[in-house]
């Protein structure tokens, strides 16, 4: 069993600079979706359809974002019997950071990796490939453990599930205006249509993934500095990611894109060279370096 020091958490500072960070994103979020919605149709009764549609993709993300994920992922819940150390280290890191022990659950899945979901703590499941079983030692795991659990304990589930379903219904909307445009329906010239809404109805989808992005990335560093707090070091949790992003490098797997943000490390392909703004997760050189030096104190 890992022994771990006794954390030491941090001002709070830098924990509600975070925070605040997640809350812009997210608002400017939900006002894009609704402008969407005003370009469309220019009137107030457009706007609240957008904030109503808004409302109505958070409230779906919320209640089924967990067995979207567990079912994708075709993973199976598993018992204590069945993996004594998996249940012994998670149920040490919930005692420490005072959270519900969640459901366990392994996927059969060749490449290490992870993810944890759930609207809630008292309702979260934490999912591990067996690939991260077979590849990596019990102190590198508790580190990716605890960055799980940090989701769970931060609800970064909920807030990326959201933030995932507001750009899917941005982007849907959009092309639904783009249709409407291209056969006569909308604002016209007059009411203050025309070239300045076609802009907008281009521009919303790539704005809204680009706030969804750095929403998630901003989660994964927080996720990754709590990790670090709970055990006291950030190392186990670098050597980790050092072993993963190799691991996703090496054996390529299928995974819906809608999900890849809630792993770990990026499951597709990590050798992908995106804009940092394009990208579901930090660069993990940067991530390790932020562990190794000390950032997360």
């Amino acid at each position: 069993m890992v022994r771990w020091e006794q954390p030491k958490f941090p001002e709070r500072s830098l924990h509600m600079l975070n925070n605040a960070k997640t809350a812009v994103l997210l608002a400017s979020m939900g006002a894009l979706i609704m402008v969407l919605f005003g370009a469309i149709g220019g009137s107030s009764s457009w706007l609240l359809i957008g904030l109503v549609f808004a409302l109505a993709s958070i409230g779906a993300s919320y209640w089924f974002s967990d067995k979207l994920a567990i079912t994708a992922a075709r993973a199976q819940e598993v018992t204590e019997a069945q993996y004594p150390q998996y249940f012994a280290t998670v149920r040490d890191l919930t005692a420490r950071t005072g959270l519900p022990m969640p459901r366990l659950y392994v996927a059969p899945n060749p490449q290490p990796n992870a993810f944890a979901t759930g609207r809630n703590p008292d309702h979260a499941a934490v999912c591990v490939n067996e690939g991260l079983m077979q590849m990596l030692t019990w102190e590198e795991i508790s580190g990716v453990l605890a960055h799980e659990i940090s989701h769970v304990r931060n609800r970064d589930i909920l807030t990326t599930s959201v933030a995932a379903a507001i750009a899917m219904g941005i982007t849907f909307v959009a092309r639904m205006a783009m249709w409407g445009a291209l056969l006569g329906g909308g604002r016209n010239d007059r009411e203050g249509g025309g070239i300045g809404d076609l802009f907008m109805i281009i521009l919303a989808p790539i704005a809204a993934t680009m706030l969804q992005l750095a929403l998630s990335r901003n989660r994964e560093f927080e996720a990754d500095a709590s990790a670090a707090r709970i055990l006291g070091t950030g190392e186990p949790l670098a050597r980790a990611l050092e072993k993963l992003e190799i691991g996703a490098q090496r054996i390529p797997v299928q995974v819906n894109p809608a999900q890849a943000q809630a792993y770990i490390v990026n499951p597709l392909n990590a050798k992908q060279a995106f804009s940092k703004m394009f990208s579901t997760h930090p660069s993990t050189a940067e991530r390790i370096s932020r562990l190794r030096g000390g950032d997360w104190r």
